[in-house]
């Protein structure tokens, strides 16, 4: 068995040059694991972005945890069903609670302005994903004071699962730099 890989999948409209990701990678290279750590640029198309991180999964060498804040938990979610892995959810988007046709649309990205447009079936994209979570494959990172999702959609979603939620915060989960050394011990036990 290969060693640990942490993947992490950032949210809507967001890039591997989100807060989350940047400080996840750089305490990894700390520690000499920048190897065991990649963050995917994800397609804005649901099916696109699952096939291309499940290729990553799929030639990992050894155990995947799955990262995934916002949409990106969403996914996580989807795929620790399909591989048997365990994932971090950080303020994660619940799609079977939302409705993803609100986001149909053009937007800009927050890092680098690059345009798209989600369409109806990008969201039928997302709501086919939906898989109901095995309590422990999780652990549930939530600030309630989250402005872009209601906490409580997760934390009823997640019920069973570990969860940490915390008083205060946003949706960007503003303890989420006191937590990177129990995330990296999650994924590289003992």
């Amino acid at each position: 068995m290969g060693r640990p890989l942490i993947v992490y999948l950032h949210g809507f409209r967001s890039s591997p040059a989100s807060w989350k990701s940047r400080l996840l990678g750089d305490a990894m290279a700390a520690r000499g694991l920048a190897d065991r750590f990649v963050c995917p640029p994800l397609s804005p198309v649901p099916a696109d972005a699952m096939a291309a991180v499940s290729a990553i999964v799929e030639a990992a060498d050894g155990p995947v945890t799955l990262v995934g804040s916002s949409l990106g938990g969403h996914y996580a979610n989807h795929l620790a069903e399909k591989y048997g892995l365990n994932a971090v959810l950080i303020n994660p988007a619940v799609i079977a609670s939302l409705d993803v046709g609100l986001f149909v649309g053009e937007h800009a990205g927050f890092h680098g302005g690059e345009r798209f447009v989600f369409t109806p079936e990008h969201a039928a994209q997302l709501r086919a994903q939906v898989a109901p979570p095995t309590p422990g494959r999780y652990w549930l990172l939530l600030e309630e004071g989250d402005e872009v999702l209601d906490w409580r959609q997760a934390r009823d979603y997640y019920a069973g699962c570990r969860q940490t939620v915390l008083r205060g915060g946003d949706h960007s989960f503003t303890c989420f730099p006191e937590y990177i050394p129990q995330l990296i011990e999650y994924a590289f036990p003992g």
